[in-house]
């Protein structure tokens, strides 16, 4: 089963989000997410946060089926989805897709993303996703599957990545070395519908920025 997280951040393209959706998929609302699983007119199974950014109607809209609210004080330590995704960690989840996290204000971007390093995370599979852009982060290998001519850049975190492979992309990496700060890894072209990345050691970050004609 995997888990399907909304966070209150941008979704420009919600039917290019819901094509990414499984009927299976486990439905949680962070907080103020709730908007765009309304727009979807889906129901979430969890709805979780301190829920500052939910409306009365939308806790009545919600009232009607069988959502789990779980409802946390304003003043404490994680932020609305980082525990919604310890929740989805307790139910034993492999797998989560994190839907709005991107756009809106910078710092909750920037903190949305550094969640993939959770260590409560490790050796999940894990991505940020709004239909237009993915990002996921690279500790051994990561298969990306989109179209020709996507987009893909490499990003390395925190220390030194060391040998870089790629696969299927325009300019390829050969056992190479990608240090933080450089942007060598910037603005790759995928050759087909599937590409890989493999790496030694370090973590990269990797955004795929699919075609807007797909």
């Amino acid at each position: 089963m995997r888990a399907v997280i909304f966070a209150n951040g941008e979704l420009q393209q919600p039917e290019r989000l819901r094509a990414l959706l499984r009927s299976d998929d486990y439905l949680i609302s962070a907080d103020g997410g709730l908007r765009h699983l309304r727009a979807l007119d889906l129901r979430p199974q969890l709805l979780i946060g301190d829920l500052d950014s939910v409306s009365q109607p939308d806790v009545e809209w919600l009232a009607g089926g069988a959502t789990e609210i779980r409802k946390f004080p304003a003043e404490k330590d994680f932020t609305d989805l980082e525990l919604a995704l310890r929740a989805a960690r307790e139910r034993g989840t492999e797998s989560i897709l994190l839907a709005a996290a991107l756009g809106g204000r910078l710092d909750q971007t920037l903190a949305n993303i550094a969640l993939l390093r959770l260590p409560e995370l490790s050796g999940m599979d894990v991505s940020l996703d709004d239909g237009l852009t993915e990002v996921r982060l690279i500790t051994a290998n990561l298969t990306i599957h989109g179209h020709t001519g996507d987009i893909v850049s490499l990003i390395p975190q925190a220390s030194v990545v060391k040998g870089v492979r790629t696969h299927a992309l325009q300019y390829p990496l050969n056992a190479e070395t990608l240090s933080p700060g450089e942007t060598r890894g910037i603005s790759n072209v995928m050759l087909s519908a599937q590409a890989a990345v493999e790496i030694e050691s370090g973590e990269l970050l990797c955004v795929h920025l699919r075609r807007n004609n797909q």
